[in-house]
């Protein structure tokens, strides 16, 4: 059988904000697919921990592929045009979903898609681009975020994740702000961990983005997040990031703290770091996620946004280098001077 011959590839293209849930979301959508369906997941990760991807290899994903240390919205999207192309060619899935970093904007990334789809005479399709909001932080970040702004505006669907740990009135203003901003896409409530119907987001064959005219009038960008390593453990496991020159998503590099963390230790007890994780203040830091080896209970993947977070216990512990490895993800400029108690309360260095 020929390509030509064989149904379009389609695409999902998951957007939201850094701490939205997108990942969660993504995840509890796979238990109610037939068994036999075939995802593949291509996600972009801020710096060069591969949290939530040790997340989905531990799902019924058929393949988690990753593109990590910058943004494939702007100057990695070669690489992402890329990476589905090795995804067609090696599993053939019945579907593949993009995660994008939370600080990126849709449009460019369904322009590639685009265009993709009339390199390979339809072997791609994309299929809709779904926004998940976070409705317990949304109006703290949308009023700072024109990211956030654009990411809820030209999306097929809005997702509002943790409404229920808001009340009856925040929920409405954070549904009248999304009225405000696009009115007209449907909005779903997901159903807590269990996430929402895929027959609601699947099958939805998009029109966004599809006349190439508009094109140079939406793809402005915004470095808003700034990312730092938190590590503690041996010299041999420290991150080294690239410097990516003249790319607004270039990451911290290369400063370390004074005295710092050169051997692997056997642990931190688990109710220190979590009176660490109550020194993170919200308003600035948005996201930390990463892996810590805590005494008695091993190497714990942690998932941390806007003060409420998750431990899962990584299967593969062999995986982990470092006592403490976490990436921070919050507003430009404070990020550093902020994390400067947490990282101390944990005899860990910044990278």
């Amino acid at each position: 059988m020929t390509v030509a011959a064989l149904a379009p590839i389609p695409i999902t293209v998951f957007t939201g904000f850094l701490g939205a849930g997108k990942t969660s979301v993504i995840l509890s959508l796979l238990p109610q697919l037939p068994k036999d369906y075939k995802v593949v997941l291509l996600k972009n990760e801020f710096g060069d921990v591969e949290v939530d991807s040790k997340l989905a290899e531990q799902s019924s994903l058929t393949a988690v592929s990753e593109i990590l240390n910058g943004c494939m919205c702007c100057v990695l999207v070669g690489q992402m045009q890329t990476a589905l192309l090795e995804i067609r060619d090696k599993f053939r899935p019945d579907r593949i979903i993009i995660e994008c970093s939370g600080s990126a904007f849709p449009a460019t990334l369904a322009f590639q898609i685009r265009e993709l789809e009339r390199e390979t005479q339809g072997d791609f399709k994309l299929d809709a681009i779904v926004t998940v909001v976070d409705a317990e932080n949304f109006t703290g970040y949308e009023d700072t975020s024109p990211t956030a702004k654009m990411q809820s505006s030209y999306t097929d669907i809005l997702l509002i994740n943790k409404w229920e740990h808001v009340s009856e009135r925040a929920l409405d203003f954070v549904v009248d702000h999304l009225n405000t901003l696009n009115d007209a896409t449907p909005k779903i409530h997901c159903n807590g961990r269990n996430g929402v119907d895929p027959n609601l987001i699947f099958g939805l064959e998009t029109r966004l983005f599809s006349d190439k005219k508009n094109k140079g009038a939406t793809l402005s960008h915004n470095d808003e997040v700034e990312t730092i390593t938190v590590y503690r453990g041996s010299t041999e496991g420290r991150p080294r990031h690239e410097v990516h020159l003249n790319h607004e998503h270039s990451h911290h590099c290369g400063e370390l703290m004074e005295n710092p963390s050169t051997i692997a230790d056997d642990g931190i007890a688990k109710e220190d770091f979590i009176n660490a994780l109550g020194l993170l203040a919200k308003e600035t830091v948005w996201r930390v996620k990463g892996f810590v080896k805590l005494k008695e209970e091993g190497v714990q993947i942690l998932n941390w946004a806007f003060g409420r977070y998750d431990l899962i216990p990584l299967i593969r512990e062999g995986e982990a280098q470092a006592t403490i490895r976490l990436t921070v993800m919050g507003e430009r400029g404070e990020v550093k001077r902020v994390i400067r108690k947490f990282s101390a309360a944990l005899n860990a260095d910044l990278v």
